[in-house]
Formats: structure tokens, C-alpha cells, sequence
């Protein structure tokens, strides 16, 4: 039987389970040299019992196996995090070690012999980012997070109740089992409001999909070094606090407090109500007004003040002022307008792109575990970190919000340094808009409407020692009705002109329901759309659906089961099912809004294609979500800044949007209104 790559994916299902357990209807054939000392003395019976009912086999070749001491160090039990500068370099030599296997049979024997032997998570991570990476694996289905450990995502309680469906129900007659809507806290928590955004599935699949396309710690620098990679990680992170903020509109509270006080105790907690499934307990949480300490955790081999994280800060916003960052060697790169939101991106994340990791530090990541260690920061009660250390689940907490808030305050530091945009860099000679009008499916002209949904996501993948079959989970989460803009474009040139159209979307008032000014405002507009046209002389007139998003990915693909909707195999359409994963969720594209409406101002630009494209072959490429997540292997497909026209202080004299217009530019008046329904998902 000819080798079938595929059968990597199998490796990635029930991460608790023995490899030698049948996969579906397939199983496993694990040479015993590579049974664990638990199940080597029982070898044979364990390889027939388990594969008498298979209807395939898949061979495992014994080979000479890579040193693999340093990945088995992390206890099978712990946790696992990405912001942990141990388990970073454990993930790195991991992923270096697949990446370096010669083919794909020989990953395949070295992945099943290190299975039952490496943390689930990390194994999980370090497989998915090789099989992205590598030439002879790219094109392979990645599951979603949630599939695999649905405990990152799912009330612990609906555990019990889906084990007792599966083992009880035949399957074809399990009904779902309800996730409650809002569980992890009661309506005196104001923060509570925002649990459809910071805890749904869909948002924080996001987030830990864009990281496994932009890891930022990898032996192999080719897997961290993507065209405008710095850029992107500020970019798409300003956006999830521009839409944060949104949101809080639509839930009447005050935009989000940067956490720009690290002394100062944090007022909100968080208490997550999920559990471990790999490490057998439950996710720590925090209390109100938590102060963040020092931290001395000899497991995590962390010691490491407060006090350094504020003096990385502090070299960073000196470096800003300053013009330019030092590298190792001392020489000085400018920030300059083309490349120094990329630098200040790579520092500030830090990547190992960073041109300076001794000087600038590891400011966003330790961040992030400072955040997550507050309940223990010296291991005395041997916790393990909170969702804040974990890029599956850190979107969850609120002070995820307040964090990001403050480091998009230092990227706004540089953008403020830069020349504001000049009347001629924003103008399209020529082009004008006479016209905007949004229609929704269902509701009047000009407004957006929202209302619940709920959806079905199968976590039969990830339900270890249950029987086989689907099981189904229900969550409620926001959706809009689909919409038409309709977009009145006059050229007037005799000929045709190529154009990018720029929509975005951002609150008309602020919290105290006064208008804008534009200094705030461009920081609250959110990217919905942006796409290519081709205007003939005269009238245009240009139609665009909702679910045609450059920023967002559809349902299916967000929640995808990869036995359904799966492209046709050996096509470049499959080729790309895996990183079209990456994308903002369809079904949060248009912030809540309120009952009554909440006033917004929808932003068109038509900007010159000739200056803004990229000379490239997107052929065969997943690019419908390029907003956020950029093309795969290719460079982003836009030479303006991310976030133009917006990215930048406005020119003199501008303090609203309407005097930030010019001919190109156009903004209707729209309302957000938000119907308290609930539908089922058809289709």
C-alpha cells in the first residue's frame, strides 16, 4: 500500500490515548521498540486487540530516532505555553527536529515514537507547525484547536454530560450538548457583559491560528521570517482592540484602560471555569484587584522582576523617540516610515527576528506571563499559569484587553513620530464617491443587524478513552444578517482605473454619547473589507456581500470537520484548506450594536492599484482573508501601510472625519441594531 501523508493528521486525534488505539477504523501498527514501558511487555495482545476491527493498517518503520531528551523534558501532565521562554525553545528544538526529518515516512515514524512521550500540547503545536512549514506537508488538513482539546474552549461540566451521550447513545441519535451562554460569571461582574466576545470559540481559534502561522520562536528562521511579519502582529492585535472597543460601546461601558501601571492592582478577575483534560486540573483564576509580583519559578526555570519588564519598556519607548533601534552589534536601524513598525513589531513581540533581545527584552510575551502567574508567582502552591499564558485561551480574560491596549499605545507612540498623510497621498486623481447605501436581508436601509445564533461543533476528535462517533457541542454566539453595500464610484478619466476600495467601520459618539474627534475616532475604526475594481470611465456602480470579507473566513472554515467541505484532493485548493484556517470569524464581523441603534460611521476609500499593488502570483493562494492573517508564502498583498489611511495622525486642521474626506473618500451614517433572538444554525 503506497504511503499516505494524511495519516499525520490521525497523530494529532484524542492526545491522551495510547497511538496504538484505533483511529476511527484505522489503526496504527507501532513496532514494539516503540511502546512506552508500560505497554511493551504486553505488545502483541495490545496490537491485536486493538486492530482486530480495523479496516486499514498503517505500517510504522522502525528508524534511528533523533536525540529527543530536551523535548521530553516538559512533563507529560504539565502545561504547555508559548510566552514561557523554557517551553519556547523546547517547542523550537521539537519543531527543528520534524522539520528535519528527510521524508514524510520517516516523520511519521519519529511522531508516532514521540506521541505517547511529549506533552500533548506541545506535541500538538510542534507537529501542526511543520506540517505547515514543510514543502512535502504544507498542503495537509490542520485540525482546529478546539477538535483536539476542546478543554481550552468548553465548560468543564459539559465533559461529563458528553461522555455519558456517547456511551449510552448510538451514534447517529446523540443530541448536542448545550454550552451554557454566559457561565463563568453573574451580571455583578460589569465585564461580564463582553462574554459572547471574549469567550467565543470562533475569536479564539483566531488567535491561536494567526500564532501557528506566525509562530515567533522557531530554530528554523524561514518559519518566523514572513514578509511584513512585525507589521502584522501589530496590526492584527490593534484591530482586536479597535473591535474590543466597539463592543464595549455596544454594552454601554467605558473604552478599555490600558494597563499602563504595572504596580498598580489589577481590578478585574477572571475565573475561567474550564479544566485541563492533559493536565488534570482545573485553569487557575484571579481574583479582583491582583497586583503582579515578582516572579521565581524554578519549574518554569523563571526568575525575573517586575522591574525588567518596565525597563524594557522604557528602552523601547527611548528607542522610538530616539529614531532608531541598536542591534547586537551596535549599529543603529532608523524607524523609519517603510520598515519601522516592522522592527518596533519584532521587539516588541519579541520574535526571534528581533534585531536586539538583550537590550529590548521579551516585553509582550512575559507580559503575558506576568499576567498569568499573578495567583502564584513563586510556585508555592504549585499552580500552573492562567489563560492569559496560553494563545488558545488568553482572548478569554479580560486584562488580555487591557494589556494589548497599552502596547498598541507604544506602537501609536512611533506612528504619531511619522508625517501625517498629505492631502495628495490620499486623494485619487480623478476618482470620486457620490454614493454609499447598505442593505441589510432583513431591516431597513443603512443599518446593521445582529442577534444570537446558535451552532453545532463536533468534539469527537479531542474525547479521549469515549466511544468512537460524533459528539456534538452547542454554543450561542453573535451573528449579523447578510448585507449588500452598494458603493457609487465616477471616474472621470477616459480610461479605465484599477482600485483598492478601503471600508471600515467605527462608533459616530464616544462613551459619553459626544461626536468623535478624529484623533480618537481613526484608533476605533475597524477594517470590514477591502478588495479590488476595476472602474470603467463614467458611473460605477459596485455591489459587495457581506461573506465576501478580505478580513473574514466563512463558518465552515472556522469550525471546519475535515471530512466535509474538503476541496478536491490534489488541487490547489486543497492546497491552501490548511492556512485559510487563519481569519477573522464570519459571525463577528459587525460589532453587537444596541437595541435602539448604535450610530456609526461607515468609511469607503478608493485609493490608486497602481501604488498600493504588489507584483505577484496569487494563483492558488488562500487570499480571501489577507487582512489579518497576509498570503500564504507570498508578501502582503498591499504596499500602503496596514491600517491606511488611518495608521497615522491626521494632517493639520483635520479633527473630524469630515474634514479628513477628500473626492475618494465617503462615509454614510448607520445604525447597529442588536435583536435579543436566538436562531438555530441550518445549513
Amino acid at each position: 500500500m503506497p504511503f499516505d501523508k494524511k495519516h499525520l493528521l490521525l497523530l494529532l486525534d484524542r492526545p491522551r490515548e495510547p497511538v496504538f488505539m484505533g483511529k476511527g477504523r484505522v489503526v496504527f501498527d507501532v513496532p514494539d521498540n516503540y511502546l512506552t514501558d508500560r505497554y511493551r511487555p504486553i505488545g502483541s495482545e495490545i496490537q491485536n486487540r486493538f486492530g482486530e476491527n480495523a479496516e486499514e493498517r498503517i505500517p510504522v518503520r522502525s528508524i534511528a530516532l533523533p536525540d529527543l531528551r530536551i523535548p521530553m523534558s516538559l512533563g507529560r501532565q504539565e502545561q504547555f505555553s508559548l510566552f514561557i521562554p523554557r517551553h519556547r525553545k523546547i517547542a523550537a528544538r521539537l519543531i527543528d527536529i520534524f522539520m528535519g526529518m528527510r521524508n514524510v515516512e520517516d516523520l511519521q515514524s519519529c511522531a508516532v515514537f514521540a506521541r505517547d512521550r511529549i506533552n500533548p500540547y506541545l506535541f500538538n503545536y510542534a507537529l501542526s507547525v511543520a506540517l505547515l512549514h514543510r514543502k512535502d506537508t504544507h498542503d495537509l488538513d490542520l485540525p482546529t484547536i478546539i477538535e483536539v482539546f476542546p478543554d481550552k474552549y468548553v465548560d468543564s461540566k459539559v465533559f461529563s454530560q458528553i461522555r455519558e451521550e456517547a456511551t449510552v447513545v448510538p451514534e447517529g441519535m446523540r443530541m448536542p450538548i448545550v454550552i451554557p451562554k454566559d457561565y463563568t460569571a453573574s451580571d455583578l461582574d460589569e465585564e461580564h457583559r463582553l462574554w459572547y466576545f471574549r469567550e467565543d470559540i470562533g475569536v479564539n481559534l483566531h488567535h491561536w491560528h494567526w500564532h501557528l502561522v506566525y509562530p515567533f520562536d522557531a530554530s528554523n528562521r524561514a518559519i518566523v521570517d514572513k514578509d511584513r511579519r512585525g507589521e502584522l502582529f501589530y496590526y492584527m492585535h490593534q484591530q482586536l482592540v479597535a473591535r474590543y472597543n466597539f463592543e464595549r460601546f455596544s454594552n454601554r461601558l467605558q473604552r478599555v484602560k490600558r494597563l499602563n501601571n504595572l504596580r498598580e492592582p489589577i481590578s478585574e478577575g477572571y475565573f475561567p471555569k474550564l479544566d485541563s483534560l492533559v493536565a488534570s486540573r482545573a485553569w487557575p483564576g484571579r481574583v479582583d484587584a491582583s497586583v503582579l509580583k515578582d516572579l521565581n519559578r524554578e519549574a518554569d526555570q523563571i526568575k525575573q522582576d517586575v522591574a525588567d519588564l518596565e525597563r524594557w519598556i522604557d528602552r523601547i519607548y527611548e528607542a522610538i523617540h530616539q529614531g532608531f533601534v541598536v542591534d547586537e552589534s551596535g549599529n543603529r536601524i532608523p524607524l523609519d516610515e517603510q520598515k519601522g513598525i516592522d522592527h518596533l513589531g519584532n521587539i516588541i513581540e519579541s520574535s526571534i527576528l528581533s534585531p536586539n533581545r538583550q537590550l529590548y527584552g521579551d516585553m509582550h510575551n512575559m507580559g503575558h506571563v506576568f499576567i498569568s502567574y499573578a495567583h502564584d508567582p513563586d510556585h508555592r502552591h504549585l499552580e500552573s499559569f492562567g489563560v492569559m499564558g496560553d494563545v488558545a485561551t488568553a482572548m478569554r480574560d479580560p486584562v488580555f484587553y487591557r494589556w494589548h491596549s497599552y502596547i498598541d499605545d507604544i506602537f501609536q507612540e512611533h506612528k504619531n513620530k511619522l508625517p501625517p498623510y498629505t492631502r495628495s497621498q490620499l486623494t485619487f486623481d480623478g476618482i470620486s464617491i457620490t454614493g454609499i447605501t447598505v442593505q441589510p436581508e432583513d431591516g431597513p436601509p443603512n443599518t446593521f443587524q445582529t442577534f444570537w445564533q446558535q451552532s453545532d461543533v463536533d468534539l469527537s476528535r479531542g474525547m479521549d478513552f469515549v466511544p468512537r462517533g460524533n459528539v456534538f457541542a452547542r454554543f450561542t454566539h453573535l451573528q449579523h444578517s447578510p448585507f449588500v453595500t452598494t458603493i457609487m464610484i465616477e471616474n472621470d478619466s477616459d480610461a479605465q482605473r484599477m482600485a483598492f476600495v478601503r471600508v471600515f467601520l467605527a462608533p459616530k459618539n464616544d462613551e459619553r454619547g459626544t461626536p468623535m474627534v478624529f484623533r480618537d475616532q481613526r484608533l476605533f475604526m475597524i477594517e470590514l473589507d477591502k478588495f479590488l475594481v476595476a472602474l470603467r470611465p463614467g458611473a460605477n456602480r459596485i455591489r459587495r456581500r457581506s461573506k465576501e470579507s478580505t478580513v473574514t473566513i466563512p463558518f465552515e472554515r472556522t469550525f471546519r470537520n475535515l471530512d466535509q467541505n474538503r476541496p478536491e484532493a490534489d488541487t490547489p485548493q486543497e492546497a491552501e484548506f490548511n492556512f485559510c484556517g487563519c481569519g477573522w470569524p464570519a459571525h463577528m464581523l459587525i460589532p453587537k450594536g444596541l437595541p435602539e441603534g448604535l450610530p456609526a460611521d461607515l468609511f469607503i476609500m478608493v485609493s490608486n492599484y497602481e501604488e498600493d499593488r504588489v507584483v505577484q502570483d496569487l494563483v492558488g493562494t488562500c487570499n480571501d482573508a489577507a487582512s489579518y492573517c497576509g498570503v500564504r508564502d507570498r508578501l502582503y498583498p498591499d504596499r500602503k501601510a496596514m491600517g491606511y489611511p488611518f495608521d497615522r495622525a491626521a494632517r493639520s486642521g483635520v479633527d473630524s472625519l469630515a474634514n479628513f474626506l477628500t473626492p475618494n473618500m465617503a462615509v454614510q451614517s448607520i445604525t447597529v441594531v442588536h435583536n435579543d433572538r436566538t436562531v438555530n444554525r441550518t445549513g
